[in-house]
């Protein structure tokens, strides 16, 4: 089993590279089960985070999250201090998230921004562009690194992603609404997909630790990742 690795710290907070399959906290539908969660993974060697963040007895130091089957980085402030400090930042969209995504087909024009607002389909936890519950704006930054294409002669697309909002699911279902949906995602991908992940990664964050000190995190894909890269499958 991949664990999660520390890949930055400091006194104020930590930056963590989350594999795919791990929840960011535990919800109230797996706590029976144990799911393999970064909170947990984090109170024994980070005790001090149970008394961080807005619900430290639910999501202890978790002031972002990451889809569960999204790997790459996460911050975790250490104190309440620096909690709020990071809160602030995600609030005023000052934290830039970069994410790569491998998605079907070739992208018509190979840098943009979808700005198309999200909402929340009825009875689901489905998010679908322009209708739903709780519309909210959303916009999404994209450009496309490569071309990719297998023996068979599909074509996929390396992407470089950035959301300029942070809604749930944003990045996935923009990607979709573009006509390029991530391989392997089970809610907005294809039926048929076998990649077995969401080929969706978190791959830098940039913020200024404190005011005009700006730090740029990365973390390189993983090998499950960087596996499908050589040889996409198909549906």
């Amino acid at each position: 089993m991949i664990e999660p690795t520390i890949i930055y710290e400091d006194k104020n907070f930590l930056a963590v590279n989350k594999p795919s399959g791990w929840l960011t906290h535990e919800v109230g539908h797996n706590k029976s089960k144990r799911a393999m969660a970064l909170t947990i993974w984090l109170l024994p060697r980070y005790p001090g985070l149970s008394k961080v963040g807005d619900e430290p007895k639910l999501r202890p130091g978790i002031v972002h999250r990451l889809d569960q089957e999204t790997s790459g980085i996460i911050l975790v402030p250490k104190t309440q201090e620096y909690f709020s400090y990071l809160k602030s930042l995600f609030k005023e969209r000052k934290v830039k998230k970069t994410y790569l995504a491998l998605v079907y087909g070739t992208l018509k024009n190979k840098k943009g921004i979808i700005e198309e607002p999200i909402g929340i389909k009825s009875g689901t936890i489905r998010r679908s562009v322009g209708s739903g519950k709780m519309l909210k704006p959303a916009a999404t930054e994209y450009k496309g690194l490569r071309e990719i294409e297998n023996a068979k002669g599909e074509k996929f697309s390396l992407v470089e992603v950035s959301p300029l909002t942070g809604r749930t699911h944003q990045i996935r279902v923009h990607l979709k609404y573009l006509g390029h949906p991530i391989l392997g995602d089970g809610i907005y991908g294809r039926k048929k997909d076998k990649t077995g992940r969401l080929m969706l990664h978190a791959v830098a964050i940039e913020f200024e630790t404190s005011p005009g000190k700006k730090l740029r995190l990365e973390a390189d894909p993983p090998a499950d990742f960087e596996e499908i890269l050589k040889s996409p499958i198909p549906d």
